[in-house]
């Protein structure tokens, strides 16, 4: 490398106390090196300044430059004089005069701005006598570095050998005022305002931070310019670059993009992860991508993918670059979860589910092992990880000990190891089957008990007349109110209705209990068109109210023939479903309970006071259609003569003893 002497046509010096300097011919290479401590004074950068100018070749051909100017200090102090000679300062000041001796140092400039980077030499030198530990001895100017606009520059300063830490500098330059991004809707308009005459070319570019530029598209134009972008060709690493055709032009650089929402959900759109066999994996993407990666097991059947201790760390993910997961065995469970800083979107891919099918119900055992062969097993299931022996109500639990015997018997897919814990895939196939077969037998009995019902019911329905069923449900709490229920059910029976109450099928009830009787009723009752009458009481309110707030845990049948009880189980998802509508109705006894004790639940139905509403109450008993208007009014005149005094002499003295009717009684 040569030098030359002088003062260089792109260093120059303001006006300072003996300072000189010399600018080496070309470039050098960057190599700070380590700092060492310094044999005495030494001139020092201390700070860095920056200054936009114009070089112009002609009159119209001018490009931009950064100027800098390096402001230089003494670092150190003198020593005692034997050693001065070290510094290039006479030990004999009788031998050479004080105005002769010299500071020197070589200062390295340094200047990176996309696509330039250059690195300089400078020598300065200053005299001793006028050097002052920790003073500023003036400053020289490099002119100049040229840049583009909108370039992000990036300056370092320090010297050779390295006595402190380099001084650095970052600028970001003024973008190009006729270069402009704007938005429309879903479109993104690049607006050039040049002349007519003026020949520029244009490229779209994918600045990629881990890897080389990928072009995208590239054109030379004429004059202004109007391209529009879909907002779908947005992403955070999408730059655009201009420049003027013309030989060793300055290139323009933007990148606009960086922090448009739209890019950012383009950009996790267009992310992939894709298997890479053996064992890699790779997470592909236009541009650097913000994301976490993690190893979870996903079950089958649905729900949140389960995070995995070991084997990956939850640290950033380098986009396009092969990663290799530490496995032992693969199992299509097995998924890689990306996780993005951009509003925590996410990313899943089972990474073998095409070559080993779709996920299996297996148990993912977690093995941790402790000091002296200890170790503990737990299940990893929706709840957590379940130790295996323990009494948790969960399908882990339940099979603990087969589980544990799969796993000593090597019936358990090692999927990973490490000296401190180890992931056991154990089938369960046997374990589900077995379940199935149970499944399967209590719903072939049940369908074989139901069968057998409707035989026996068929042969009453021929005999029964052809009106409408109706069901009536009441709680048992007294024998006057059982009394009660009689009168109105053998009064609705001189109607064209077929009256089911318990009251009649007492020996039935006892034979199949409450609940089987119950559910075959309302089925029955249900398939034909009928309709289910609930008669609420106060004991049939508290009664609902119980079932309401603790479930049926809480409340169990108060006699052996009480099937209102037993029939909650079955009545209340019909109305927290919204199916009562059309199949159920509600009835209360005038003076026995007012409207608002009815819970609300129940509303959704009509519900009727007796007898004082009896002829609504009639109405809607009739099949849908049916043209006997006329007559609903005898009817509920006649029905009110039956029920009036067995409802008086219940409100005069509670208790009294019931009568079941005359109408044609099931099963007694």
């Amino acid at each position: 490398m040569a030098r030359f002497d002088g003062i260089s046509s792109d260093l120059s010096l303001p006006p300072s106390q003996g300072l000189s300097c010399h600018l080496w011919d070309g470039d050098v290479l960057c190599l700070p090196g380590s700092i060492v401590s310094a044999p005495g004074p030494v001139l020092v950068p201390t700070r860095l300044q920056t200054e936009l100018v114009l070089r112009c070749h002609q009159e119209t051909d001018c490009d931009l430059c950064v100027r800098v100017a390096i402001h230089l200090a003494v670092h150190g102090h003198w020593e005692e004089p034997k050693d001065e000679d070290k510094f290039g300062i006479a030990a004999d000041p009788e031998l050479e005069e004080p105005r002769n001796a010299f500071l020197q140092a070589q200062v390295v400039l340094s200047f990176q701005a996309y696509p330039t980077a250059r690195c300089v030499l400078l020598e300065v030198q200053v005299r001793a006598a006028l050097a002052r530990p920790g003073q500023s001895v003036g400053s020289v100017v490099f002119d100049c570095f040229e840049a583009a606009l909108g370039a992000e520059v990036r300056l370092w300063s320090y010297t050779q050998p390295r006595y402190q830490k380099e001084l650095n500098l970052t600028q970001q330059l003024p973008a190009l005022p006729w270069l402009s991004v704007s938005a429309d809707g879903d479109d993104v308009h690049l607006v050039l305002d040049v002349s007519e005459e003026q020949h520029f070319g244009l490229s779209l570019y994918w600045n990629h931070v881990q890897g080389p530029t990928k072009p995208w598209w590239h054109s030379n134009l004429t004059g202004p310019q109007n391209i529009t972008l879909n907002h779908t060709d947005l992403f955070p690493c999408l730059c655009i670059q201009v420049w003027p055709l013309e030989p060793d032009s300055v290139r323009t650089s933007l990148c606009p993009f960086r922090e448009d929402p739209r890019a950012q959900g383009n950009l996790w759109r267009a992310a992939r992860l894709r298997l890479l066999p053996p064992r890699g994996w790779q997470l592909n993407a236009p541009c650097s991508l913000l994301a976490e990666a993690t190893l979870c097991w996903q079950a089958p059947g649905g729900g949140p993918c389960q995070s995995l201790v070991p084997p990956l760390s939850r640290t950033n993910v380098t986009v396009n670059k092969t990663l290799e997961l530490p496995l032992l065995n693969a199992h299509p469970n097995l998924c890689v979860q990306q996780v993005s800083s951009w509003e925590k979107l996410q990313l899943q891919e089972c990474l073998w589910a095409d070559s080993l099918g779709a996920l299996k119900d297996d148990m993912l055992l977690v093995e941790t092992r402790g000091p002296q062969d200890n170790r503990s097993l737990c299940a990893l299931e929706p709840s957590g990880c379940t130790p295996l022996l323990s009494r948790a109500s969960t399908r882990a639990a339940h099979l603990g000990e087969q589980l544990l015997q799969d796993l000593q018997s090597g019936q358990c897919l090692q999927l990973w190891e490490d000296d401190l814990r180890a992931l056991w895939a154990c089938p369960m196939d046997k374990y589900v089957h077995q379940r199935w077969a149970l499944v399967w037998l209590a719903c072939l009995l049940l369908a074989s008990v139901l069968f057998l019902l409707f035989l026996f019911k068929k042969d009453h329905v021929k005999a029964a007349a052809k009106g409408r069923a109706a069901l009536l449900l009441y709680s048992a709490e007294d024998s006057g109110f059982e009394r009660l229920v009689g009168a109105l059910a053998s009064a609705l029976c001189q109607l064209p209705l077929r009256v089911v109450v318990d009251l009649w099928s007492r020996r039935e009830l006892s034979a199949q209990g409450p609940l089987a009787w119950f559910h075959a009723q309302r089925h029955q009752t249900l398939q034909d068109g009928g309709v289910v009458v609930l008669l609420f009481s106060p004991g049939a309110v508290a009664l609902c109210h119980e079932w309401l707030q603790d479930g049926a845990a809480a409340s169990a049948p108060h006699g052996p023939h009480d099937a209102f009880a037993a029939s909650l189980s079955c009545v209340l998802p019909d109305f927290l479903q919204g199916r009562a509508p059309g199949r159920y109705v509600g009835a209360y006894f005038d003076g026995l309970l007012h409207s608002e004790a009815v819970p609300a639940l129940f509303r959704s139905v009509p519900v009727f006071s007796l007898p004082s509403q009896l002829p609504d109450f009639l109405g809607t008993l009739q099949r849908p259609g049916s043209p006997r208007p006329g007559r609903l009014g005898e009817r509920a005149k006649q029905v009110s003569r039956v029920l009036q005094p067995s409802l008086d002499q219940l409100l005069q003295a509670p208790g009294a003893p019931g009568y079941p009717g005359d109408c044609t009684r099931d099963g007694t």
